[in-house]
Parts: C-alpha cells; structure tokens; sequence
C-alpha cells in the first residue's frame, strides 16, 4: 500500500489535498463539508446501542460485534462519500487487528469512528475505534482491496474513488436519537 494518505497527496497528485471535484460530501441531503475538512482522509463517527443479539453468556458484548459496528460505520462513510454503489461488493478483506480493551453491556450507547489511514494501489486500510462515553472499549485496522467482480482480482482504485477516500474529510456524523 504505497499511496500513504498520511504524506498529504491525494491521487491526482495534487501536494495542496486540494480535490478537483466540488460535489459536496452529502448526497443524502446533509451539510455539506467546509473548505478545511476538503483534502483531509475520509472518517466518520455512528452510534449505535448494543443489542440484546450482540452479548454472550458473560454478559458483555460479544467479539464479533465489534467488527459489524465497524462495517457499518464504513457503510455510512460510503454513502456520505457518495461511492457506496461502486464500492459495495468489491472491497474483501484481507487482514484484520482488533484489540478490546473495555467490555460493552445491553443497550449501552456507543460510538465508532472509522477513518482511512491509507490508500495503496488496489487496497485500503481503515482504522476504528469504539467508545462509550469516551473510554476506548476496541480498536482496530481492516485493510480492504478493491477487485474485479468477475476475475475476484486486485484491481486499481478508480480515480475518483481514490480522490473520496483520500481527500474526503470528516463526513456528517450518524447518531443516535433521543430514547
């Protein structure tokens, strides 16, 4: 994964993150991003509450609950970006690292935040975090490729998919509702 987000390039080459294209980062209606936020890696932050479903016997939230919450939430990066239609299907993952750090309990409210640390050829590393009222319960990488439907082969990044996650910026966040 050569193409690091990290040393401020965007795919087009541009050392300024600036993005050639102005469509706004909110096809589903909502703010649009600032002029600051442009340039910078896609992330996002959802809430969401732990469902009866996601504990096991001890109690706690279980695992695996960890790693839906973080594809959700990369879901809700996808469609702010407004790339979700040539995303969906084409991303396996390759390798995952989660570390847990505090246990999570029924209908505890909590937030992910998924940003993209980096952007290589075909491929994508996401990283995550999940909190509850601010104290890390897990943290994490996904690293992705991009592949041919037909063949299942790595393929290259479109462009403009590359731009989005590269110079996407903050994206409206999901949150959960009062009740």
């Amino acid at each position: 994964m050569g193409d690091s987000v990290a040393n401020g390039t965007t795919a087009g080459g541009a050392a300024d993150g600036a993005l050639e294209d102005t469509t706004d980062s909110a096809p589903l209606g909502l703010l649009p991003m600032s002029p600051e936020q442009r340039g910078q890696p896609a992330r996002v932050r959802v809430q969401r509450r732990v469902e009866w479903a996601q504990t096991d016997a001890a109690g706690h939230h279980h695992w695996s609950s960890v790693l839906h919450w973080a594809e959700e939430a990369e879901t809700v990066l996808h469609e702010r970006l407004g790339i979700a239609h040539r995303t969906f299907g084409r991303e396996p993952r390759v390798h995952l690292s989660v570390d847990f750090s505090g246990r999570l309990y029924f209908r505890d409210l909590v937030e992910i935040e998924i940003w993209v640390g980096e952007v290589g050829t075909s491929s994508v590393r996401y990283a995550f975090t999940v909190t509850r009222a601010g104290e890390n319960a897990a943290s994490g990488e996904m690293v992705a490729v991009h592949v041919d439907l037909e063949s299942g082969r790595a393929q290259p990044w479109p462009q403009d998919v590359r731009d989005a996650l590269t110079g996407g910026g903050e994206q409206v966040p999901e949150l959960v509702g009062a009740g």
